[in-house]
């Protein structure tokens, strides 16, 4: 029989906006801003503030110390560039360094770019200056094409071949597939697509534009200096034997060229020298496109962290169409009522979170102090759990707050959760983090002999020998994650 029965019991319930403040927080920068634009295009009560923006723009640019200047309640419009604080004042904005219009040398430098800066004054140096800038591999291949003087059929095929060509430099596609691609008049041979490949060949590295890796190497073999030694013998094995030299079968490969020991080993350490991937030194456009949540840069004996101008929100309430609506008769039932409260929510949760966002990165600077100054081997073990507890919020809480954000450092830019190694046990009883062992890792691999590399067993002896006890497993991710090979193959004969 079917019955009714009261029971009284305890539920969480999160409001609509406190899902929102929830949601608006695990946003990364880009998806936070589309949010905005979103809520901009569908929201009357939401106006883009379009005052200051030069200032922004500058602010952008030359980020200011004042980290206390915070915006109002209804407007989310920054102001940094005007609230200097008396300890820094910023000069005018850096101009950009800009790529010449015609390149230099192919000799030379293969794209100019801005080294990470390491000073420690607050000089008010440009955070863009902190990131590395290449030109891309197309980029440096049609400045270089335009030094030649070619009628607009050849042009438009070099061009085409260059187009063509994969991140690493190497040209998949087979001419007769090309030519089958290509509508001109009168048709492209394969014969006209191998003299525009000749000379994409020719435009800058060695090695660029090959069809195989044979070639590759082959192209590089052959820009070498005629007295190199050891140059014929590279240039047979790159054409004819790359394979027996991965499986190390010195003895027929002496057997099969004909040349004495010596000799092979000079032309082995000579093909080994080549880069198998000359497409790899150039810039790569989608690489660098990390927006960074805050600035840390280093002031009077502290480090300074701001939120960067450029993240934040530049919307506010539209004030004449909110005075309009409470003006208005029964605005309360109205269903645009919903819609102002969303606005002033939006706006109140962005602002929430760009000061969540400050918190936790100013936390991390203050516990990751010693990296800022000596490097990755300096870096502590960290966990959220120590944040959450420093700041009275909820460890998933602060995960949101680090997942997806990042921190433009001098030493360059960083995911928030790069702060948060794993911790390690030494032989003292102590503690390091996973990243300092990486560190050390990497200083004994670059400083040991080549002809008789570190094996994992070895590495995981020297960590004991300076009280880092880990397992040789351990080493070898490590190893692994670092994209070092194993000493097999590290070895130079």
């Amino acid at each position: 029989m079917p019955s009714l029965e009261l029971r009284t019991r305890q539920s969480l319930t999160l409001t609509p906006r406190l899902q929102q403040s929830v949601r608006l927080l695990q946003l990364s920068v880009l998806e936070f801003q589309q949010e905005l634009r979103t809520a901009l295009d569908t929201n009357p009560f939401l106006e883009y503030d379009s005052s200051e923006t030069e200032d922004v723009a500058l602010a952008s640019t030359s980020p200011v110390e004042d980290a206390s200047a915070q915006p109002a309640a209804d407007t989310l419009a920054t102001a940094e560039s005007s609230a200097l604080s008396a300890e820094n004042v910023n000069g005018d904005a850096p101009e950009s360094a800009g790529q010449d219009d015609m390149p230099g040398e192919f000799s030379g430098d293969y794209g100019g770019h801005h080294s990470a800066r390491q000073s420690s004054d607050a000089d008010g140096s440009d955070p863009a200056e902190w990131a590395r800038s290449q030109p891309t591999l197309r980029e440096q291949l049609h400045d270089a094409l335009r030094l030649y003087r070619l009628d607009d059929r050849d042009r438009a095929v070099a061009r085409f071949i260059i187009e063509a060509l994969d991140d690493d430099g190497y040209l998949r596609q087979s001419l007769a597939d090309l030519a089958d691609s290509v509508d001109l008049e009168p048709a492209l041979t394969e014969e006209d697509l191998l003299v525009a490949l000749r000379l994409v060949q020719s435009l800058d590295r060695p090695g660029l534009g090959a069809r195989s890796l044979s070639e590759c190497l082959a192209l590089q073999i052959n820009a070498l200096p005629a007295d190199t030694p050891g140059r014929d013998v590279a240039r047979q094995i790159a054409e004819h034997h790359l394979e027996r030299l991965a499986r190390r079968e010195q003895a027929e490969l002496q057997k099969q060229i004909g040349c004495d020991a010596e000799a092979l080993r000079v032309a082995c350490a000579l093909v080994r020298k080549l880069d198998p991937k000359p497409g790899n030194c150039y810039g790569r456009a989608e690489d660098n496109y990390v927006v960074p949540d805050v600035i840390v840069r280093q002031g009077r004996n502290k480090w300074i962290v701001s939120i960067n101008p450029a993240a934040q929100p530049r919307a506010r309430i539209h004030r004449m169409y909110a005075q309009l609506f409470a003006q208005s008769a029964g605005a309360s039932r109205s269903p645009l009522a919903q819609q102002l409260q969303e606005a002033r929510w939006l706006i109140r949760n962005a602002q929430q979170r760009f000061d969540t966002i400050q918190r936790v990165a100013e936390c991390i600077v203050t516990h990751q102090k010693a990296f800022f100054q000596y490097g990755e081997i300096a870096l502590k073990p960290m966990v959220l759990r120590d944040v959450a507890d420093e700041l009275g919020l909820h460890e998933s809480t602060i995960s949101r707050a680090t997942g997806n954000k990042y921190m433009a450092t001098p030493r360059g830019i960083f995911e928030f959760k790069h702060f948060f190694p794993r911790e390690l046990g030494t032989e003292s009883g102590g503690t390091c983090s996973a990243a300092a062992v990486r560190a050390l890792l990497k200083e004994m691999i670059a400083a040991e002999n080549t002809h008789d590399p570190l094996s994992d067993v070895t590495l995981t002896k020297m960590l004991a020998d300076q009280g880092v006890l880990v397992a040789r497993r351990t080493v070898a991710k490590y190893r692994h994650l670092m994209k070092v090979p194993p000493a097999e193959l590290r070895r130079q004969l």
